[in-house]
C-alpha cells in the first residue's frame, strides 16, 4: 500500500480544511498519514482512524536554531515513513517539507499554496525581508524533480510564474479545499431583524476593523445586527486582540459570538455572510459555506473571494478597505429579503457545480496520479 503524508503548520488546518481530502484517499486504498504539530484537534483525527505524526514547528518563530531543528526533524519523519508522495499546506510546510522530500529523494511532491500570507501582502521593512527570503525558498521548493504546485485562485498562480518561482506546466488550479454539500444545506431564514455575520480568525486583515467602521454607517441606513464570529489567532502579528473586541461589543458596534465550532448553526442564525479582507484570499472556505446555505455574501473584490462570488449573482463586492462601500452594500441586502433570497439560491448552485468536495477531491487526486505516474 504506498503511503501519502498531508503535511500542514497546525493540525487545526488539517481538521478543519483537509480531513475530507485524508478520507478520500483512504478510500481510494492509500495509507493516509497526517503530519503537524499536537494540538486540540490531535485527538480528533485520530479518531478518525488515521495516524498522525507530531512535528514540532512554530507558526511565527524566525530564530534560525529553532528553524534549523524542525526542518531536521521533518527529515527525520520522511526517512522514516518512506513515503510514495507527500503533500504540503502552508508555508513551511512547503518549504521545509520540499527540502526534507529532496534530501531523502521522495518520489513525489505537491505543494498547495493556500493563500500568500502576511509577508506577500504587507509592506513594511520587515515583510519585504522576509519575502525575499521565502520567495527564495519557494523557488527551491520547485527543484524537487517531481514537484507540482497546486494554486487556489488565478492570481496567485500568475504571481509565482511572474517571480520564476515555479513552472507554468507543473502548476495547477484547484479553487479551495472543498465544502461538504451533504451538511452544508440551504438552511431558511431565522426571524427577526437581519443578522450579519463575519466568521473569521479575529485579524485586521479580515477587515474585522472595517467592519466595526461600517457597523456606524450601516445604523443610519438599516436596522441590522453585526456579529464576529472567530476568536484572535496570537501566532498572526496581524491579530486583533480581547480588549479591543470587548471595547467594540460594550460601544454596541457589533457582537462577538467567539469561536463556534458548529458553522451551520451559526449561518442559520444569519441572513449575510460577509468577508471584507483588505488583502488577497486562497478561496475562503467560510464562504463557500455559507454559500452552501443559502447565504448572501458580501466580500472584498479581491483575489480569493471574486471566485466565490459572483458581484449582483450571489452577492455583492466591494473595494477592500472601504468602509462606505460595505455598509452601502449591507443596506441593500438588508433591506431586501427577495433579494437575499435570490442571491442565495444562486451561490449554492454555484457551490454544487464547482466547490463541492467530491469535485475539489477528485481534482486533486488527478494531479497525485499525474506525480505518481512520473515517479516510477
Amino acid at each position: 500500500m504506498s503511503r501519502i503524508l498531508l503535511v500542514a503548520n497546525t493540525d487545526w488546518y488539517l481538521y478543519n480544511f483537509r480531513l475530507s481530502l485524508a478520507r478520500h484517499l483512504t478510500q481510494q486504498g492509500f495509507e493516509t498519514v497526517l503530519v503537524s504539530p499536537a494540538g486540540e484537534y490531535t485527538h480528533a483525527l485520530q479518531a478518525e482512524g488515521l495516524r498522525w505524526v507530531e512535528w514540532r514547528v512554530g507558526r511565527q518563530t524566525l530564530a534560525p536554531w529553532k528553524e534549523l531543528r524542525s526542518i531536521l526533524q521533518l527529515i527525520q519523519i520522511f526517512h522514516q515513513e518512506k513515503p510514495a508522495l507527500v503533500h504540503h499546506f502552508t508555508a513551511k510546510a512547503v518549504t521545509y517539507g520540499s527540502l526534507a522530500a529532496i534530501l531523502n529523494r521522495v518520489p513525489g511532491v505537491i505543494n498547495n499554496i493556500t493563500g500568500l500570507g502576511y509577508t506577500f501582502i504587507r509592506q513594511d521593512a520587515k515583510a519585504q525581508a522576509l519575502r525575499q527570503m521565502i520567495q527564495g525558498l519557494y523557488w527551491l521548493a520547485a527543484r524537487h524533480p517531481n514537484c507540482a504546485t497546486i494554486f487556489e485562485n488565478p492570481a496567485d498562480r500568475e504571481y509565482f510564474i511572474s517571480k520564476r518561482l515555479v513552472s507554468p506546466e507543473r502548476t495547477w488550479l484547484i479553487e479551495g479545499a472543498g465544502v461538504d454539500v451533504d451538511h452544508f444545506v440551504p438552511l431558511p431564514e431565522p426571524a427577526g431583524v437581519p443578522v450579519v455575520v463575519l466568521p473569521a480568525r479575529m485579524l485586521w486583515d479580515k477587515g474585522v476593523g472595517v467592519l466595526v467602521e461600517a457597523s456606524h454607517l450601516l445604523k443610519k441606513k438599516a436596522q441590522a445586527r453585526l456579529a464576529l464570529v472567530g476568536k484572535p489567532d496570537h501566532g498572526n502579528p496581524g491579530t486583533v486582540d480581547e480588549p479591543t473586541l470587548r471595547r467594540w461589543v460594550e460601544e454596541g458596534a457589533v457582537e462577538w459570538w467567539g469561536w463556534q465550532a458548529d458553522m451551520k448553526s451559526v449561518y442559520a442564525r444569519c441572513h449575510i455572510v460577509t468577508l471584507p479582507s483588505s488583502y488577497g484570499e486562497g478561496v475562503p472556505t467560510t464562504l463557500l459555506e455559507a454559500a452552501a446555505c443559502a447565504r448572501p455574501i458580501v466580500a472584498s473584490d479581491i483575489p480569493g473571494c471574486r471566485e466565490v462570488v459572483v458581484h449582483g449573482e450571489n452577492g455583492l463586492l466591494v473595494p477592500p478597505g472601504n468602509a462606505e462601500a460595505l455598509a452601502e452594500a449591507l443596506a441593500i441586502l438588508v433591506h431586501n429579503a427577495d433579494l437575499r433570497g435570490k442571491m442565495g439560491n444562486a451561490g449554492r448552485q454555484r457551490v454544487m457545480e464547482r466547490f463541492s468536495n467530491d469535485r475539489i477531491n477528485t481534482a486533486t487526486f488527478a494531479v497525485y496520479h499525474k506525480v505518481l505516474s512520473s515517479s516510477h
